[in-house]
């Protein structure tokens, strides 16, 4: 909640210029785009305007004079601005909208890109629904601000300047009369403007709250319905919900009051209109047109100071929108590849950790002074107790993170020189949690990546035994995977995670407790691959089950982040030390389970 709270509830200003001035750089490689939208607003602005101009000149010079002729032709002038307006408002509409979604296609190319070469660190401590907003729910606020707000803008702008323009260029006395209701007006809207931004940060409050619990609850449905909490969680979910209705009604309020108000002054306008406007007309001073052009530039001028009201809740939402945009996209938790990265050409293997000191949180270390030596072609297993340090070994190695002190080499080279993805791509991994994409079965393994056609993917299966259950599904390597591969068993999908492993044809094999959700039958099918997948690559297996690590060619034994013990299983057992007490006791599990 307090994350919500602290991010999603706060609100900024109504207008942020240093905010303001990043989001018009991403308008600028489109900047031929506004200002032709600017140039039609402007003539498109004049367009409604001029009518009732035309209509004083219809009734002053025609009507009153019996015209028909002239009647005619002016009809035709009106008919002609009226289908420009509608022709010249296509074009707008057309490049405003272009222009909005060409801007938010970038922002999100930007984020998604961003998201992407942020280290686990950032990953670690932030939600991804939070990320998941921010990409979607945040970039759409913005493009209400980029097609709608900032070139739109300008019409209501120029509608305002023009009617101005017209009636005091007719009369400024009436014009003086018509625009005494201005200061109500002012100080009408300067109170909308400070109630309706003090109901919305109560929406964004409630709403927050809302999802905050839905998604938590939605997860932990589980331990919900088996502690038989429905109705209680239920009841607390209505209780926020309400909130949220009471917090959305207040704001509608504030609008249900504002526009009727605006509603009512322009009908004030137009009785002084008629009022004065029209004992001008008795005494002579002032023409029937003139006032029938009063009342209906009157009617118009309201209608752009209600949609500027309209864009200042766009402003408002598109300046928190990008506060939070733009506080992701700053976050520098990125590991950082050297300026001038060494290449790697015929990688051997050979990894080497000398004198490493690595902490998640400042120097509350997890690996103190870990130093061994893995020969290429070699399979070391590393062991110890939950949170002994195995898989941070692992994270280092590749790189998830950076270390405090000390070097970690490959062939030689320190690998804080090595360009990350250079690094990688020699590196597979098959993990306990296993994470499939949606897709298909052959798409998991390969990644979608070209240079692993069909026959690499079909020999990769095979090895690691995992064609047996491919070719059994009724789409066999296009079976459709759902989302994290929720209709596959867990051994089905580890299974394909070895294939996607061999695939690669790496380098350097890591499997991290990669056995042990599998079934016995499933673990009997990878005993069988690793032997395999292994040769000709060095392995460093991390395992809780010792009986799949015995034939290692070393085995290193962690305890509170430190290397107590170095050596083969035999050698292991025979010191009788903490792996020894380790094997004992699964071999303890072991006979207790088969009694």
């Amino acid at each position: 909640m307090s994350d919500y709270k602290s991010e999603d509830e706060v609100l900024g200003k109504a207008y942020d210029s240093k905010l303001m001035k990043r989001l018009l750089g991403y308008v600028n490689p489109y900047k031929h785009f506004v200002i032709f939208a600017i140039l039609l607003n402007i003539v498109v602005a004049a367009l409604g305007p001029i009518r009732p101009y035309l209509t004083k000149i219809a009734v002053d010079d025609y009507i009153v004079n019996s015209d028909y002729n002239g009647l005619l032709l002016i009809s035709v002038f009106l008919f002609g601005s009226l289908l420009l307006q509608a022709v010249i408002q296509y074009f707008l509409t057309y490049f405003t909208q272009y222009l909005g979604q060409k801007t938010l296609f970038d922002l999100r190319t930007q984020i998604f890109n961003h998201i992407q070469k942020l280290a686990l660190k950032f990953f670690d401590r932030t939600p991804i629904g939070r990320l998941v907003t921010r990409a979607t729910n945040d970039v759409e606020a913005l493009g209400e601000l980029f097609s709608s707000g900032i070139v739109m803008v300008f019409s209501d702008i120029f509608i305002i300047v023009w009617i101005l323009a017209f009636m005091f260029f007719m009369d400024f006395n009436l014009s003086l009369v018509t625009l005494s209701v201005l200061p109500a007006l002012i100080y009408g809207t300067f109170l909308f403007r400070r109630k309706a931004r003090e109901s919305y940060r109560d929406v964004r409050l409630h709403l927050a709250r809302l999802n905050s619990y839905m998604q938590e609850h939605v997860t932990g449905m589980s331990v919900v319905q088996i502690f038989n909490k429905e109705n209680d969680e239920f009841k607390k979910f209505s209780r926020i919900n309400s909130d949220y209705r009471l917090t959305n009604i207040k704001s509608i309020f504030y609008y249900a009051v504002f526009y009727p108000s605006v509603e009512l002054l322009s009908s004030i306008a137009i009785g002084l209109i008629i009022w004065y406007g029209g004992g001008e007309v008795i005494q002579g001073t002032l023409t029937i047109g003139v006032l029938f052009a009063f009342i209906q530039y009157t009617e118009m001028f309201f209608r752009p100071i209600r949609d500027l009201s309209e864009k200042y809740n766009i402003m408002q939402t598109a300046m928190a929108s990008s506060e939070r945009i733009f506080k992701l996209l700053d976050n520098k938790t990125i590991i950082r590849n050297p300026s001038n990265p060494e290449k790697l050409t015929d990688v051997k293997g050979n990894i080497e950790f000398k004198n490493v000191w690595f902490a998640y949180n400042a120097e509350d270390y997890v690996l103190k002074d870990i130093s061994f030596k893995i020969n290429p072609g070699e399979t070391i297993a590393i062991v110890g107790h939950t949170g002994a340090g195995k898989t941070s070994i692992i994270n280092i190695l590749t790189r998830f993170y950076d270390i405090n002190k000390g070097e970690i080499l490959l062939d030689g080279v320190n690998i804080e020189k090595i360009d990350k993805r250079d690094l990688r791509k020699y590196i597979s991994m098959v993990l306990q949690d296993v994470f499939l994409f949606s897709g298909n079965i052959r798409s998991n393994i390969n990644l979608d990546k070209d240079e692993i056609g069909d026959e690499m993917i079909f020999n990769a299966s095979t090895i690691v035994g995992a064609d047996k259950f491919i070719s059994e599904l009724p789409g066999k390597y296009s079976e459709e995977v759902k989302e994290r591969g929720a209709t596959l068993s867990v051994g089905q999908k580890q299974l394909i995670s070895f294939a996607r492993a061999l695939a690669y044809d790496p380098k350097i094999l890591i499997l991290d407790e990669a056995t042990s959700s599998i079934d016995t039958e499933t673990e009997y099918l990878i005993k069988q691959a690793i032997e395999k997948l292994l040769v000709g690559r060095t392995a460093i297996v991390i395992a809780h089950r010792l009986s799949t690590i015995q034939n290692a060619d070393k085995i290193i034994v962690l305890h509170k982040g430190e290397i107590r013990e170095t050596g083969n299983h035999q050698e292991l057992l025979a010191k009788k030390g903490i792996y020894y007490k380790l094997y004992q006791l699964q071999y303890k599990d072991q006979e207790l389970l088969a009694s």
